[in-house]
């Protein structure tokens, strides 16, 4: 399978779990304080729907790829039967009476309005949980009827309508939380100290230009001491430190970062701004790859591409580049002697071989979890990736921050090529830890929406009518819609 579709496919099922649990928050909640919910979809359902599910006198009903069920409502009519029509012309609604119910086939959904219905969609983009009596992206406020019922969203109290909007977002960070602990019970927490880094690290073009050298050793940002790499991308580009100890050889020297260096590092398009160095040894040779051609063997350790010394992995890569489709020559130490061979690269420029990894030189950190040990490990841990994001937040707003907006394709990047349980909790986690941030933003269209407006109602006491509940909604979900697009057109344009 490529990296492509292994992402692809993470992505799907991460983003698909996410979505489920969101709104089983919101359904939760609502089932809670008796309100209907109508229906549960995870991805939407335009028209038809690929599985459609309903309980109904204990048996469960199933179909697929059905036709949508309508709403078990009906236009409404005065005494002559002329249909009553709103301000604007459009029908008024009223729920069936148990007559109309009754009066319906035997199969039709419809009959049991009390039953949920839960489905699966074709258009992979989310999904819903349709409740009676709310106004959102579901329900417009000409489909309500005209009366509030006791089983609706809408006739509840503001302290009964509050928990079923937070629910989605509640449910999705308490999901971290628990996914963080687990972690950490199953795997541990391993890293890499920079303490460690005896090779010292490889620094990114726009580090570079600040005045780091390659092999660097950061030993102080400010007045604290790092510990990881992600120490370092904190302290300077979110926390907005500035002055830095390197030690360089035997060397302490200060640099003094660009005030900007934020915007320099979203412009450059590689928040990389550091890695470990190590040496390029060979683990496996490529059958008909430049190496194996030149009859290198597991074991060899680059030492010099072209008479240049080459100390670590990234300086081999580096000038390994600079030759494609040409010939070059490759110093290597093998069982202590030095040999050279020359080959050819393609258009690639690579050797055609697999490296050891940087484990294999450098010594990692492992912290072990018990069960009880992880719970609270697991949610500082998920604590401090919220801070952490909250804080990153503010870049979005700026000029360059804007430009690195992604779409699907960003987040897909973000997991491994190769599947990978561990890497993949982990991202779930932290995309669970984004959703419910964004969600709770006060935006029309995101339970963050919903929230400020019931606020507002139990400030005032004046509750909005749904008619502007739905106008506001509408605004929203095309600012959303507008986003979503813009972001996903910044991922097709780093294409090319």
């Amino acid at each position: 399978m490529s990296t492509f579709w292994i992402r692809a496919l993470q992505l799907i099922l991460a983003l698909s779990f996410l979505v489920v649990i969101h709104e089983l928050g919101h359904f939760a909640f609502a089932r809670l304080f008796k309100v209907r919910v109508e229906k549960f979809y995870m991805f939407f359902n335009p028209q038809f729907s690929i599985l459609r599910m309903k309980k109904i006198n204990g048996k469960w009903r199933i179909k697929f790829f059905a036709k949508n069920v309508p709403y078990s409502m009906t236009e409404a009519t005065d005494e002559q039967g002329t249909p009553l029509l709103d301000k604007k012309g459009k029908p008024v609604y009223r729920p069936m009476t148990e007559d109309e119910l009754y009066a319906l086939p035997e199969d039709d959904w419809r009959r049991y309005p009390d039953a949920t219905e839960w489905g699966i969609g074709w258009l992979p983009f989310g999904g819903y949980c349709s409740i009676a009596g709310m106004v959102d992206e579901t329900t417009a406020a000409g489909q309500l009827v005209s009366e509030p019922q006791p089983w609706e969203y809408r006739s509840k109290s503001t302290w009964q309508r509050l928990p079923i909007i937070i629910g989605g977002v509640l449910v999705n960070f308490v999901a971290a939380l628990i996914i963080y602990s687990a972690i950490l019970f199953t795997w541990g927490k391993e890293y890499l100290p920079l303490d460690n880094a005896v090779y010292g690290l490889q620094y990114s073009d726009v580090m570079l230009e600040q005045g780091f050298a390659q092999g660097d050793k950061i030993i102080a940002i400010g007045d604290r001491k790092p510990e990881t790499t992600a120490d370092l991308v904190q302290w300077m580009l979110i926390d907005g430190e500035r002055n830095v100890t390197v030690l360089r050889g035997d060397d302490t020297l200060q640099l003094r970062l660009a005030d900007d260096l934020d915007q320099l590092v979203l412009a450059s398009g590689n928040t990389a701004l550091v890695d470990f160095r190590f040496p390029f040894v060979v683990n496996e040779i490529i059958p008909d790859g430049a190496a194996a051609k030149a009859l290198m063997m597991a074991g060899d350790s680059v030492i010099a591409v072209d008479g240049v010394a080459t100390l670590a992995y990234q300086d081999v890569v580096a000038e390994l580049q600079k030759h494609a489709c040409d010939s070059v020559t490759v110093e290597f130490v093998r069982q202590g002697g030095t040999m050279t061979v020359r080959t050819y690269l393609g258009d690639e420029a690579k050797l055609g071989v697999y490296p050891n990894k940087p484990i294999d030189y450098l010594q990692t950190k492992k912290i072990e979890y018990g069960f009880f040990a992880s719970i609270p490990a697991g949610i500082e841990y998920g604590w401090d990736v919220l801070v952490s994001y909250v804080k990153q937040f503010k870049l979005v707003f700026t000029k360059e921050g804007s430009k690195s907006l992604g779409g699907f394709g960003a987040i897909g990047s973000l997991f491994p090529p190769v599947w990978d349980w561990h890497s993949f909790w982990l991202m779930t986690a932290f995309l669970s830890i984004i959703l419910a941030f964004m969600n709770i933003i006060p935006i029309p269209g995101l339970d963050g929406g919903h929230v400020f407006f019931l606020l507002w109602e139990m400030l005032t006491g004046k509750k909005p009518s749904d008619k502007f509940l739905e106008i506001v909604n509408t605004i929203g979900f095309y600012l959303l819609l507008a986003l979503v697009i813009y972001a996903n057109l910044n991922d097709i344009l780093r294409l090319f």
